[in-house]
């Protein structure tokens, strides 16, 4: 059974640093899709970053680019997101979550099999 499970979430000012850990487990293949959600209240999910863990290739929302770096640790099958000159509206619950299908091609959600049970993030003005 594909488990996920997230870390590094909390609280922190506008401008501020945090950097969000999700460890997989109950897989065997290398070469899957590793992505980064979120939601805030009363929003929909959205993408945040994904990667391709059989060669390394990334993808970023446009609200996150420059300011959020993901990538992976293959000895441990970790991800992180490292997210830097965070702002109030990056605010949210952030979710891990693994597609073993489509090779990192979409942001569709229903491409995504596994979910982590998600990490609070929020961010302060």
């Amino acid at each position: 059974q594909v488990q996920l499970v997230e870390s590094g979430g909390g609280s922190v000012q506008a401008g501020g640093s945090l950097r969000l850990s999700c460890t997989a487990s109950g897989y065997r293949t290398s070469r899957l899709c590793m992505g980064w959600f979120r939601q805030a209240p009363g929003k929909e999910r959205e993408g945040v970053a994904r990667i391709y863990t059989g060669g390394g290739s990334t993808y970023y929302a446009d609200s996150v680019k420059g300011r959020f770096t993901i990538s992976q640790d293959n000895a441990k099958i970790t991800v992180y997101l490292q997210m830097n000159s965070l702002k109030p509206e990056d605010t949210a619950m952030y979710y891990c979550a693994a597609d073993f299908r489509y090779y990192c091609r979409t942001w569709y959600l229903g491409a995504f099999d596994y979910w982590g049970q998600g990490t609070q993030v929020t961010v302060s003005s």
